[in-house]
């Protein structure tokens, strides 16, 4: 009888670590965030957007306010449109809105961070936002030190 308990805490143990890997596995993949209809679509281009993938965050102030939704190639501009989807709470950013890729930490995944202008109008359904900022990429920047201190020596 003892031997049958134990069995029993123990598979329910199991069931719960299970669970909770699953719940955690959901968390990372960004894939328990609602997909919300509300809301408004805006797009950006951007020269380079490094790892940002679709699903990564968008943010203000460190705030979520939306997620990316589509990431394809323009070959007209030879640049990259991303297209956000910002909830409808937050839907007051003005007409000069500056959008940034940004990394999360050293190692971290990449996200869109907005930084509002002075404009009094606002930014609409469909509007694109012409202020971007791309990504920086660490071996660019790691080739353009290197390269700047061979040539000085």
């Amino acid at each position: 009888m003892n031997s049958r308990t134990s069995e029993i805490l123990v598979g329910l143990f199991m069931l719960l670590f299970l669970l909770a890997m699953f719940v955690l596995a959901m968390k990372v993949s960004n894939l328990t965030s609602l997909n919300s209809s509300e809301g408004y679509t805006l797009t950006a281009k951007f020269e380079n957007i490094g790892g940002l993938k679709e699903r990564a965050r968008v943010s203000a102030s460190g705030v979520r306010v939306g997620e990316v939704t589509r990431i394809i190639y323009d070959p007209e501009n030879f640049e990259a449109m991303v297209t956000l989807r910002l909830d409808k709470a937050f839907d007051a950013f003005p007409l000069d809105t500056t959008a940034s890729i940004y990394t999360s930490g050293l190692l971290g995944e990449q996200y869109i961070g907005l930084d509002p202008g002075a404009e009094e109008d606002f930014l609409q359904n469909d509007d694109e936002i012409t202020l971007t900022q791309s990504a920086i990429v660490l071996e660019r920047l790691i080739g353009q030190v290197l390269f700047s201190r061979s040539g000085g020596s």
